[in-house]
């Protein structure tokens, strides 16, 4: 059974479990989400898998618009099952690159347009799955990451993160030139140096509105945005609702 549906996650918390797999992406907004027990937010640029019979809580942030994919294991062909083995192992928050988003885009006008045919949304669900087990499992994602040390790579950032990062700044700290930086960045991550940069100045400035009574003026300075209304833009684009909003929430 594959089931491809469009939803609205209630603002309110909610807890259960439930026999079947499912993955859960952003069309817009954000929700956040905690699985046996793993903590994770689902925005544009990251979805959530969840296994069979695992327990979890969800809720979303303010206005948002998900696409779920409900997957039963019962009269699934042979060689789909070593996919959704793999897929749904464990609990996983994967980084969604722009190519997938677009994909993405494109499956939730053609199931807010003909979601009443279930043929269609089994075909648009089966393409966006094995388009993301391809990205977490195919062979450009077991390739070696070379050179590519991640770790220190954040560490770099984490550390300088108020500040403006180049590209070409991170690639000397890779020691690689630029465009291999580039490549083996997008390979490795699934996303653009600039993507993750600002998806990790968006994640910490989340964490400071939830944790800390900054103000935001001094939250956007300290992430690394160029004033409080960039900010704010970011997080309206990208995550679906104000800094004002998330810190109330």
């Amino acid at each position: 059974m594959l089931n491809a549906r469009l939803l609205c996650l209630d603002n309110q918390a909610h807890e259960h479990a439930h026999d079947y797999h499912q993955l859960v992406m952003s069309l817009s907004g954000r929700a956040e989400f905690e699985v046996n027990g793993r903590g994770g937010e689902v925005c544009r640029m990251r979805a959530c898998l969840v296994p069979g019979d695992a327990e979890h809580q969800f809720a979303g942030m303010g206005e948002n618009r998900m696409l779920i994919l409900d997957l039963d294991e019962q009269d699934t062909p042979a060689e789909d099952l070593q996919l959704l083995a793999q897929l749904f192992e464990s609990p996983r928050y994967p980084a969604l690159d722009a190519d997938f988003q677009n994909l993405l885009s494109y499956a939730g006008a053609e199931l807010a347009r003909y979601g009443s045919d279930p043929h269609l949304a089994r075909a648009l669900g089966g393409v966006l799955l094995r388009a993301l087990h391809l990205r977490l499992f195919g062979k450009q994602a077991a390739a070696p990451a070379g050179a590519l040390d991640v770790e220190r790579l954040d560490r770099y950032i984490a550390e300088h993160l108020a500040r403006r990062i180049t590209v070409i700044e991170l690639a000397q700290v890779a020691c690689l030139s630029p465009s291999h930086f580039h490549a083996q960045f997008k390979d490795s991550l699934g996303l653009t140096p600039h993507q993750y940069l600002l998806k990790t100045r968006l994640d910490r400035a989340a964490r400071l509105l939830r944790e800390s009574p900054l103000p935001l003026v001094r939250i956007a300075e300290e992430c690394g945005f160029s004033s409080q209304s960039a900010l704010t833009t970011a997080m309206r684009r990208y995550l679906g609702l104000t800094p004002k909003r998330l810190r109330n929430q």
